[in-house]
């Protein structure tokens, strides 16, 4: 039974003991029941978020946000360009454990509708490439996780096998993600700290001279070292804005460049298809298999024979990599220099929505958009050859963080497809348990 505001408004009073709750609400933001949560207003004028596991499993997720946010200490936040919650106090609430950080303010925007140009994409890259600047030691000083990029591709691979071992994916499917896999270049990347997979909910937006502007960031619970690309693979659901995203991200990275990461950030989009998979393998849930099924059939048909990076790319990754083994002396006389790395079910029901892409059962549709009303722009395609699909945070399970009002205005598309239909219902169903 979901905890009411006014238990959870009591475990607030435990977990910071001298001030007074002198209002509490609901907190909701369709994070499907994973979490009780409160907004509860404190007689010191200021307002907090608590949450509480709903269930067991929940509340690993739960203790690592907490301990994430420990790890953001005052320095720390002290570079980055925008806020995260502040850990105030946790409690025990009955059997579990209650959680209490800062309310933060502002409006999120779905990543089908973040509009292109100046504005929210430009400052979500920026926030990223801040937030991928930290120092490791930030992680591996609080003993969080830290994953090589052979260990990143090791577990590809092995979530691979699985996946190929139940018999349900597309055969052709699997070939491609192997020769992802496979491919030595796409591996070679620079290890970051990272959320661990952001989506477009992680974004808190404030507006600054009309203008959109990243002002806080949530959902730590995956704060790692890692690959970025995790932290990129929504941008899959995002074609309107996903350009100017990356341009962003690259021009405030103080980074080495990172060729593929766009490829390998589609490549986790896909596999997200994977996992959903093996929720339902795993879980006994036929109609998840079967649901997971179609979307992987319907993928499988809009990549076609497609590969996720192709010989070209891998072949001016390889020749970088000889020429940074090339001695000095033999290229002096030229300049080779470079500047050289859960769950939202209506971002997923667009995931295989390609613009005009034939569907397994012969129909048509399009993944199009409208866009916030204060933008309408085009859409740019990535540079990938294969089409967007939608992907977010639906791996990561969304807690529930500060509520903010959506900034999107846009209607509804006209047709949608059936197996986007029954994605949706069926992630809603398995959400709502």
């Amino acid at each position: 039974m979901a905890r009411s505001p006014l238990t959870l408004a009591a475990s607030v009073t435990s977990a910071l003991p001298r001030v007074g709750v002198v209002g509490v609400g609901v907190l909701t933001e369709g994070a499907a029941g994973r979490y009780d949560a409160a907004l509860a207003e404190l007689d010191d004028g200021r307002r907090v978020v608590v949450r509480a596991p709903a269930d067991a499993d929940a509340a690993p997720e739960l203790a690592a946000e907490a301990r994430a946010l420990r790890a953001l200490t005052p320095g720390v936040r002290g570079l980055l360009p925008f806020r995260a919650p502040e850990l105030l106090g946790e409690t025990g609430i009955g059997d579990a454990r209650a959680v209490v950080v800062d309310f933060l303010p502002g409006y999120r925007v779905d990543a089908a509708h973040l509009p292109s140009g100046r504005g929210a994409a430009t400052s979500i890259g920026e926030a990223l490439a801040a937030l991928h600047a930290l120092p490791l030691s930030i992680v591996r000083n609080e003993g969080l996780p830290v994953r090589t990029p052979q260990q990143v591709r090791d577990d590809v691979s092995r979530l691979v096998d699985r996946v190929e071992a139940t018999r349900s994916a597309p055969p052709a499917l699997l070939d491609r993600w192997r020769r992802a896999v496979a491919a030595e270049g796409l591996w070679r990347f620079e290890s970051a700290v990272v959320l661990g997979g952001a989506g477009a909910a992680s974004f808190l937006f404030e507006d600054v001279d009309a203008v959109p502007h990243v002002t806080g960031v949530l959902e730590w619970h995956g704060l790692s070292v890692g690959d970025p690309a995790t932290d990129l693979q929504w941008l899959a659901s995002a074609p309107a804005a996903a350009a100017d995203v990356y341009a962003s991200y690259v021009a405030r990275s103080g980074r080495a460049p990172d060729a593929l990461v766009r490829s390998r950030a589609r490549l986790y989009a896909e596999l997200e298809f994977a996992k959903w998979l093996m929720h339902g393998t795993e879980t006994g849930r036929e109609d998840i298999v079967d649901d997971a099924v179609r979307l992987l059939e319907s993928l499988a048909a809009g990549v076609a024979d497609d590969d996720i990076v192709s010989d070209a790319a891998l072949g001016v990754d390889d020749a970088i990599a000889l020429l940074d083994r090339v001695p000095e002396a033999q290229s002096a006389a030229v300049d080779t220099s470079m500047h050289t790395d859960a769950y939202d079910p209506e971002e997923l029901a667009l995931w295989v929505g390609a613009d005009d892409a034939e569907k397994p059962d012969g129909s048509t549709g399009s993944a199009e958009a409208a866009g916030p009303s204060r933008q309408t722009p085009e859409a740019p395609h990535d540079d990938l050859s294969t089409a967007p699909i939608d992907i977010s945070a639906w791996a990561k399970r969304k807690d529930d963080a500060p509520d903010a009002a959506s900034a999107t205005g846009a209607d509804d598309s006209d047709a949608q497809a059936d197996a986007e239909r029954a994605s949706d219902a069926a992630l809603r169903r398995w959400l709502s348990e």
